[in-house]
């Protein structure tokens, strides 16, 4: 049997950190079917800074009964056409921005989108768990620690 030592495992549910955005904890949803991460946004703006397009939103990092909205601006890495788990096809917003699970971080692409209707506020894709180097066992939660957000803080 093969073992994979240099690879963290991960739970269906973790906590993730995105200190680029202000955000120092949010459950995450592991989707291997997806490849993509996505993140629940609204009022979604483009505007240029630099030269360069960047993008600006409301991140919606609470949950239904806690809501917690945080303004967010980040550089516009493309767009992304998606078909949602209901099928339809949507064209996104991507941005990159530092992933803290644990006590890593790397860097992640995901879609902005309205996940409103979803128990969690963001979808961890396979994209991201590659460059991460992560596996997952299907009947664990919460693994690893609480993201250790203020060791990736830069000011």
């Amino acid at each position: 049997m093969k073992t994979f030592d240099h690879l963290t495992v991960i739970g269906l549910r973790e906590w993730i950190g995105l200190p680029a955005l202000g955000v120092d904890r949010i459950r995450a949803k592991v989707d291997s079917g997806a490849k993509t991460s996505a993140l629940h946004a609204s009022e979604i703006e483009t505007f240029v800074r630099d030269g360069d397009t960047w993008v600006r939103f409301t991140a919606h990092t609470g949950t239904p009964r806690k809501p917690r909205d945080t303004l967010c601006e980040a550089r516009l890495i493309s767009y992304k056409r998606v078909r949602s788990s209901n099928g339809q096809i949507e064209e996104r917003h991507v941005i990159r921005t530092p992933m803290v699970l644990g006590d890593q971080c790397w860097e992640v692409d995901f879609t902005l989108t309205c996940r409103k209707s979803m128990r969690y506020r963001v979808l961890l894709g396979c994209a991201a768990m590659l460059d991460g180097q992560l596996v997952i066992n299907p009947g664990l939660r919460f693994v690893q620690s609480h993201p250790q957000t203020e060791r990736f803080i830069t000011g």
